[in-house]
């Protein structure tokens, strides 16, 4: 089934939770396996949220409309395609920052965002077929 167009509103929800989601279990998880204070690695973050989540939104509205066009359907490849476009351009676009705030070379943060991405890949795919899967049964309803 073709998914219908998200609306803003629910654009911008789609990625607060997303984004809430993924800072749970990763500000823990990085300060334990950084060494760093959970306030530095929440800064970072939160800066890293905000960042994705504005391309989360760009990303996805540019994306959809290229599905629309080719009438693709959510399989698991058009899934695939989505997760791993969306995340390379988030590591060509975060891996500055973390340079900058960490206080590590541009091979160091390009080492730590591939830690990252390899835990929002899956994350990302499971994210939104669950959230696809929600988002069908409250429109059926």
């Amino acid at each position: 089934m073709i998914q219908p167009a998200k609306s803003t509103r629910e654009r911008l929800l789609h990625a607060v939770l997303y984004e809430a989601g993924a800072m749970l279990i990763l500000v823990p998880l990085g300060s334990w396996l950084l060494g760093h204070s959970p306030a530095q690695t929440g800064m970072l973050a939160i800066m890293l949220s905000t960042i994705a989540m504005s391309w989360n939104m760009v990303f996805g509205a540019l994306f959809e409309r290229l599905e629309r066009a080719r009438q693709w359907q959510r399989s698991a490849t058009v899934r695939c395609l989505h997760a791993i476009l969306f995340e390379g351009g988030l590591v060509f676009i975060c891996v500055p920052v973390v340079a900058w705030w960490m206080e590590v070379s541009y091979w160091q943060a390009l080492l730590l965002d591939i830690g990252i991405l390899l835990f929002f890949l899956p994350y990302t795919y499971l994210f939104n077929w669950l959230y696809d899967q929600a988002r069908l049964r409250l429109k059926q309803a």
